[in-house]
């Protein structure tokens, strides 16, 4: 049975949706990354965004979409914090109860937030436990409505909504590089650069310890691969999803990886050179492109999508000491 796929159609609509409460976040410049890069580099800011991450774009998109009989049942969604956050605040923008599952190891300040909000929390083993059984289980005892991370129309219309308006600030682009977990902000944008930067090149890049989406697109199918350990807790994903897997095979021109120290050092440049506090997985992106991973020709215009800053303090202060 044939899948629909998203399309740039969707990601207008969800524009539309969000006009008035996401925030059109900053695009940054640094003279340091363009001597770096020798190219003219353009970061997404959305490490600003509400919630500190692009995923409340895709969640309040999603929560919006339901019908009233579904508001009323609640919503039902699990995540690793980003996502949980953005769920658990749309949810209260919008009047609507909302659970999560999230991993016990999930960082302490992503689960403190998500309670802040108002979201139900509910725990498990990561590294023993199917997050997809725990939810089908609830969903079926409950009734709730489940809206994942990323595989989900509404939810990749959404988060397409941060490449549209990089592009429409900044005009066309040469490369675009995006971070990659389960592939929601990766083929929301490829939709975005499609219709807006048609010579675009989109690479999506991911921690180098889980590199699914890599092996994926190399295989041209979906590949699952084992829980994977990386500082990029926000990409630990297990697998691309069957919608983003449609729309990265079609549109997206490579996936790279970065390593840990990489991200490290990428960390500190953020924090050093543009005063951005960004986690882990928001770095993903930019340390394909300053780090090396990907040479780019001399003069390019580069855009960069910072995925999120949602990173415990604490935590913080020990990734900028390690580099």
């Amino acid at each position: 049975m044939s899948i629909v796929l998203p399309t740039y159609e969707d990601v207008i609509r969800a524009s539309e949706t969000l006009k008035g409460v996401a925030h059109r976040t900053p695009v940054m410049t640094s003279a340091t990354a363009d001597r770096m890069t020798g190219a003219r580099v353009f970061f997404k800011c959305d490490n600003l965004q509400r919630m500190g991450a692009f995923k409340f774009r895709g969640a309040y998109n999603a929560i919006a979409n339901l019908t009233p009989e579904q508001r009323r049942a609640g919503v039902l969604t699990f995540s690793s914090g980003n996502h949980a956050q953005a769920i658990a605040l749309a949810g209260k923008l919008l009047g609507v109860a909302t659970t999560i599952i999230m991993p016990q190891d999930a960082p302490a300040a992503k689960k403190a937030a998500t309670q802040e909000y108002g979201a139900t929390v509910v725990n498990y083993d990561r590294y023993k436990e199917n997050r997809d059984d725990i939810a089908r289980e609830m969903q079926k005892k409950t009734g709730m409505s489940l809206i994942p991370p990323y595989d989900h129309l509404h939810v990749i219309a959404g988060q397409g909504t941060a490449a549209k308006e990089l592009l429409e600030d900044v005009g066309e682009l040469d490369y675009l590089l995006v971070c990659l977990g389960g592939g929601g902000l990766l083929a929301g944008s490829a939709l975005s650069a499609q219709a807006l930067s048609p010579k675009c090149k989109v690479y999506g890049v991911e921690p180098e310890a889980g590199n699914d989406g890599q092996q994926s697109l190399r295989k041209g199918e979906v590949v699952h691969i084992d829980p994977p350990r990386s500082i990029a807790d926000g990409a630990l994903t297990l697998y691309l999803g069957q919608l983003t897997f449609g729309v990265i095979k079609q549109r997206v021109t490579d996936i790279l990886t970065v390593t840990d120290p990489q991200l490290l050092s990428t960390m500190r440049f953020f924090a050093e050179r543009m005063k951005l506090v960004v986690e882990p997985t928001g770095c993903l992106g930019a340390a394909a492109l300053l780090q090396g991973v990907l040479p780019v020709e001399q003069g390019a215009r580069v855009g960069v999508i910072i995925s999120g800053g949602n990173v415990d303090l604490q935590a913080y202060a020990g990734f900028l000491t390690q580099v």
